[in-house]
């Protein structure tokens, strides 16, 4: 079990614990409120979730405040074919109990990340995926796999397509406040993909993006 990283004020990222799962749904709805009902995880899905792969699942809670629950990350381990990355979240997550999870897979594959509105800007998703990286090494693993919302196509689905819009965010002529987050992270761009989430503020589509175990990620400050 990795220990904990205290960032920030009184900011703690942590492995998830059967405690934290109420406040997990309820912070899955206040992060997605626009996603289908059906594809959104509950207490019980991060019950199972524990169960099924204890050490990729991560919170990020705030000590100073009761360890309020303010951030997330749900992860599987998965072979990732990126020539055919045909597959959708709800592939992915099984009607929630990520029993897609493949135990002796070369990736990490990130279902989710969510930081509470309140603590937006803190560091909070960057504490998630160094907590994601440093398992990755642990593991021995290629590297972190996920799919990212491009939370700003929506928006703009009228004026261009999303080919265009994902041509320029690889290009770097364009910002989305997703993708582009991730991208500063340290993730490579890859394809789209059309109907992978049931989420119009993406117009329902997902982009590949692959971080290498090579890649540094470290902690905030």
């Amino acid at each position: 079990m990795s220990p904990p990283h205290r960032f920030g004020d009184g900011l703690v990222v942590c492995q998830t614990r059967p405690e934290h799962v109420e406040e997990l749904d309820e912070l899955q709805r206040m992060v997605f409120p626009t996603l289908a009902a059906d594809e959104r995880f509950t207490a019980a899905h991060y019950l199972r979730h524990i169960e099924l792969f204890p050490e990729g699942q991560f919170c990020v809670v705030d000590s100073e405040r009761g360890d309020r629950v303010i951030g997330m990350t749900s992860t599987i381990r998965m072979d990732f074919d990126f020539a055919h990355p045909d597959h959708t979240f709800a592939d992915v997550i099984q009607g929630g109990w990520l029993t897609s999870h493949q135990p002796a897979g070369r990736w990490l594959y990130g279902a989710d990340v969510g930081t509470h509105p309140d603590y937006r800007r803190k560091g909070i998703a960057r504490a998630l995926y160094a907590a994601r990286h440093e398992l990755v090494r642990s593991l021995g693993l290629a590297g972190q796999v996920t799919v990212g919302m491009p939370s700003g196509y929506g928006a703009v689905k009228h004026l261009l397509p999303a080919e265009t819009y994902h041509s320029e965010l690889a290009a770097g002529t364009r910002s989305d406040p997703t993708i582009s987050a991730q991208l500063r992270i340290g993730f490579e761009i890859g394809s789209l993909i059309p109907g992978y989430i049931h989420d119009p503020v993406c117009d329902h589509y997902g982009i590949v993006l692959a971080l290498p175990a090579a890649r540094d990620v470290r902690f905030p400050p």
